[in-house]
Formats: structure tokens, C-alpha cells, sequence
């Protein structure tokens, strides 16, 4: 599982260009680590990255706030499709 933070974390810091580490929990809308431009190519990345279809209802806050947040998310979505 931390291996899957890791590869938001990494996703992130590269295409973001966002130089400092990021905790799980931090609020990256806030911190202004993300926009919406980048939380929609972030979206696309998870999918592609974890096999997984997004649906609108997933592309919410609570669900793309931190690496934790979308890393449940990305875990409900796995539960969900066995």
C-alpha cells in the first residue's frame, strides 16, 4: 500500500513540479499542490496508472484532497470491481 502512495507521491512532485516532500494526509488544494486543471490529469494518470474507471461521482473532494484520500478511493474502487 505505501508502495501505491509512493507512486501518487511521485506522479505528483513530477508532473506537478512540486519539489518538497508530501505527507499522506496533507491537503493539497489547499497547500496549493493542485488545481483543477491538474487534479483532472491526475484522474487520467490513476486510471491508467491503477486499471481502474473513474466516474464522476469520484472526482470529488473528499475523495482527491490528499494521497490518502485518493489512495481509499483508489483501494474502494478495487474492492468494488471483484
Amino acid at each position: 500500500m505505501s508502495n501505491d502512495i509512493d507512486r501518487l507521491r511521485e506522479y505528483i512532485r513530477t508532473e506537478m513540479d512540486y519539489p518538497d516532500h508530501i505527507e499522506a494526509d496533507v491537503d493539497l488544494l489547499k497547500g496549493d499542490i493542485l488545481d483543477s486543471f491538474s487534479i483532472v490529469q491526475l484522474a487520467v494518470w490513476i486510471e491508467e496508472t491503477f486499471n481502474l474507471e473513474l466516474e464522476a461521482e469520484d472526482l470529488v473532494r473528499d475523495n482527491l484532497y490528499s494521497l490518502d484520500s485518493m489512495l481509499n478511493m483508489i483501494n474502494n474502487k478495487r474492492a468494488s470491481a471483484n
